[in-house]
């Protein structure tokens, strides 16, 4: 009888400690990595020491982890599900979108596209969706499309027609995917839930001056089109931000007209939108050799109005993110690149922007020494820092001071990885 109380007491201890340990919860799950901030970087361009890949950062301390993921040849844009289980990768070489489960930290699979991608959304459904600009299409109809991908299993389960389709973005709840495309004065609203069920998935949306990007409002119910205008080809009136109704599918209210407009960002009542104006292209107010200078313009969306412009580096803008504290970034592409960031003797620019949006009545933009195309962005609420990817490089801007990062960790604001850094994913919530 002894025996079996000391055995009995035995067994409660080891549940009592795997309990403590997480082990026996289904919630709690350690990831191979042993981390619980992940962020993740791809990295497109092999070196002597590493290979291309999705690389593993603990962003509690900015410090590469051991391991990586496999991502194809030249991993760059990425994508991730809103509730942060699927991560897609696009490789460039082999036009392959690359499934990577966040929870194993491991590939799920891959799908294979008929042509590059600029564009990709993950939706917390299971589906995924890439802009392939130019795949074949049957029938005759002119080149490109929107691919359905099953996110869990692989596999394309639809081609949607969109000629030129260029750039997705999603609504918040999923139900809708506004599509643009190249040199077109309409969008396609596609609905994912109504795909392969008989029933009209997809609407036509005539009467804008070449729109980019769209920004929803946090319920979804209405959309702000951006609509490029002379910037983008042939658009004839003035870059404007043009209120789309999700409801109706309709135009509401008058144009907002803005200097500017590929990319935006909002926040509360407030959009800010970048862009370039051939009318309105001074560096005014900054010490630059840079010839032209683009625009952020913000809008107060309680009176539709634009209140100001503030100067901020040119180029095709097409990444924003705010920080947990309320700095604006603004990164852009083929933008103006000034002095040798290796080598300073002098001006260092290129083509990132940072703007204080806490700061009142503030029209002055930051533009730190750094060289290269902004590729990625990624901010964090639990931290005042900012994952920038440029140029190749991965850098980390402390927020309450816009400059790089200097801690015990990192002495020069970058994290130093081997290869070419394209793109920067937050995996986890914090």
């Amino acid at each position: 009888m002894k025996r079996v109380v000391f055995v009995l007491v035995l067994l409660v201890l080891a549940s009592v400690s795997l309990l403590s340990c997480g082990y026996s919860n289904s919630s709690y799950y350690k990831p191979p990595s042993g981390l619980t901030t992940r962020v993740l970087a791809s990295q497109s361009v092999a070196s002597p020491t590493s290979a291309p890949g999705l690389l593993i950062i603990n962003g509690s301390n900015d410090t590469l982890a051991r391991g990586g993921i496999s991502a194809g040849n030249s991993p760059g844009l990425m994508a991730i599900s809103s509730d942060r289980t699927t991560l897609l990768s696009f490789d460039s070489v082999t036009h392959t979108v690359q499934v990577v489960n966040t929870k194993t930290e491991s590939a799920r699979g891959s799908v294979q596209l008929s042509g590059p991608t600029t564009s990709m959304v993950a939706l917390a459904t299971g589906s995924a969706y890439a802009a392939v600009p130019t795949a074949p299409m049957n029938n005759g109809a002119s080149p490109g499309a929107v691919v359905a991908m099953n996110s869990a299993s692989g596999g394309v389960y639809a081609t949607i027609s969109v000629p030129n389709a260029q750039t997705l973005v999603a609504s918040p709840d999923s139900t809708h995917i506004l599509v643009f495309s190249n040199d077109s004065d309409a969008i396609t609203v596609i609905s994912p839930l109504l795909i392969n069920t008989g029933n009209q998935f997809s609407t036509t949306v005539t009467g804008f001056d070449r729109p980019v990007y769209g920004i929803f409002s946090a319920d979804g119910s209405t959309a702000y089109i951006l609509n490029c205008g002379p910037q983008c080809g042939s658009g004839t009136a003035a870059a404007s931000v043009q209120t789309l109704d999700m409801a109706t599918l309709t135009m509401t209210g008058t144009p907002v007209a803005v200097d500017g407009a590929t990319i935006g960002w909002l926040n509360g009542s407030t959009l800010y939108v970048a862009g370039n104006s051939a009318a309105n292209n001074l560096c005014t107010g900054q010490t630059t050799a840079a010839p032209t200078c683009g625009r952020l313009d913000i809008i107060d969306l309680g009176s539709m109005t634009a209140i100001s412009s503030v100067v901020i580096t040119d180029g095709y803008h097409d990444r924003m993110d705010m920080s947990s504290n309320g700095q604006l970034f603004i990164g852009s592409s083929g933008c103006t690149t000034i002095g040798n960031v290796n080598n300073p003797q002098g001006e260092v620019r290129g083509c990132l922007s940072i703007f204080d949006t806490t700061k009142p009545g503030n029209t002055a933009a930051i533009i730190p020494p750094d060289n290269g195309d902004v590729t990625g962005l990624q901010s964090f609420t639990s931290r005042y820092v900012e994952y920038v990817a440029e140029g190749g490089n991965l850098r980390v801007y402390d927020t309450t001071k816009d400059i790089l990062l200097l801690d015990s960790t990192i002495s020069t604001g970058t994290i130093t990885l081997a290869g070419q850094i394209i793109d920067v994913k937050a995996i986890d919530f914090f």
